[in-house]
């Protein structure tokens, strides 16, 4: 799950990068990740017998995801492309787009609890012990790269992912435009810390679930873990994620506000390609 700076930008243009797993089942761990934010998958070796049953549930989902999230989706980005077009783009209408993209996340949330409940109850003692110092390698390797560094630095690398963000949908920016964006970057300081202990938090309410795993009570633990994952939040990260995801709005807006016709223009084009090639997604039964 990367910072919440991205959220307002990428939810807005790019959320519906979900449905790429639809497509097939090797980016389905990408769309399982956005929601179980550190996939567990990806830090332990599963058995044959759980790597199957895992497969096959997971093409059931996506199955299922195909076939009714993903009118849903393209609805949704009939409304941004409206919005661009007509010049709409204003908080109002940003949080609108949020708002919508964050209730597709939970939609599929709720749909994956289930499986994910069983998947996890069968883990064995090995694996979670093996989970416990994959999580402790990753908080080590996330810290070197996006702590152990200047302030500055943190800053400057921020900006200049977002300026390639930006310029894959809309073209070179602006000098203008680029100062605007190193001011966003500015503005968010140190929410690299607040992000990766909020990040360890999470993991660390999994270990602790995983431990009564075999209890009544694992499932609603893990529910929680899914689908209210802001309960768990630090208060550090809550005030965090409100001050980057406003800011985020109020980036979109100010580019869009000085966004050429060419910028404009590439940036309809490219989302009306992906809304192409997204309604000619086959759903697999």
């Amino acid at each position: 799950m990367r910072p919440a700076y991205r959220h307002a930008f990428l939810l807005v243009l790019a959320s519906a990068l979900l449905l790429q797993s639809c497509t097939r089942i090797g980016l389905a761990y990408r769309h399982l990740d956005r929601l179980i934010p550190w996939s567990v998958s990806d830090y332990l070796d599963m058995t044959p017998e759980q790597r199957s049953a895992f497969d096959s549930q997971l093409r059931e989902q996506l199955s299922w995801h195909c076939r009714t999230q993903l009118p849903g989706y393209l609805a949704w980005m009939d409304k941004v492309h409206a919005m661009v077009a007509e010049r709409r783009v204003s908080e109002p209408e940003l949080r609108a787009r949020l708002a919508e993209a964050k209730q597709a996340v939970a939609t599929v949330a709720e749909e994956i609890t289930p499986s994910t409940v069983e998947m996890l109850r069968g883990l064995n003692d090995e694996q979670v012990e093996e989970l416990a110092t994959s999580f402790a390698d990753d908080r080590r390797e996330r810290r070197e790269k996006y702590l152990d560094v200047p302030l500055q630095e943190q800053i400057d690398e921020r900006a200049e992912r977002m300026r390639k963000r930006l310029e894959t949908w809309m073209g070179r920016l602006s000098e203008a435009q680029r100062q605007r964006v190193r001011l966003w970057s500015s503005s968010l300081g140190e929410q690299n810390q607040a992000w990766l202990e909020n990040r360890a938090r999470w993991q660390d309410e999994l270990l602790i679930a995983l431990e009564q795993r075999h209890s009544a009570e694992f499932a609603g633990r893990i529910k929680v873990l899914l689908q209210q994952r802001e309960t768990l939040w630090t208060e550090s990260y809550r005030q965090a994620f409100a001050a980057t995801e406003q800011a985020g709005i109020d980036l979109f807006v100010d580019l869009m506000a000085t966004a050429s016709d060419t910028q404009r223009a590439t940036l309809l084009k490219r989302g009306a390609a992906l809304r192409e090639d997204f309604a000619g997604i086959k759903c697999q039964d």
